[in-house]
């Protein structure tokens, strides 16, 4: 991570909303969500805001060999938005703590603010990463914790 990475960086996204990231393409086999209006989803309005965050800092890594991942979301979600409008994502780098990364983050569709909130990011080293993730799924495979499908898909 760079040491010009500071405080007060700020960044925008924009991203035109499809059909494919509304309330009823978020979960396809769930049949709740399958009767549930064409909005874009809360869960893809925080892929989006994290995404701007990740388009900010990128330029401050040793990219793809750091990179962050997100560690805590803190947002709300205040206004429905329709496929085909325009959501600009405004974020704002607002503590550097060591290795954690705190962001202030506000989406607008253009007609109403739909989210506002904070976001915690953590630089990782890629390759370390992947060890630690290795090591618990070959943890999980073992006979010390087998894992029982039936309750990881209810």
């Amino acid at each position: 991570m760079h040491t010009t990475l500071q405080p007060g960086l700020r960044y925008q996204h924009q991203f035109l909303v499809p059909v494919s990231k509304t309330v009823p393409a978020l979960y396809p086999e769930a049949k709740e969500f399958q009767v549930m209006p064409e909005v874009f989803a809360t869960g893809f309005m925080v892929g989006l805001l994290e995404w701007a965050c990740i388009k900010a800092i990128e330029p401050y890594l040793d990219w793809p060999h750091e990179q962050t991942l997100g560690t805590h979301i803190n947002v709300s979600h205040q206004a429905a938005t329709p496929p085909g409008l325009t959501v600009t994502t405004s974020v704002e780098l607002v503590a550097v703590e060591g290795r954690k990364l705190v962001f202030n983050v506000e989406a607008h569709d253009g007609v109403d603010v739909i989210a506002k909130g904070t976001h915690e990011r953590s630089v990782v080293i890629r390759e370390n990463f992947d060890a630690k993730v290795a090591a618990k799924l070959a943890k999980v495979q073992s006979a010390d914790f087998p894992i029982n499908s039936s309750q990881a898909n209810p």
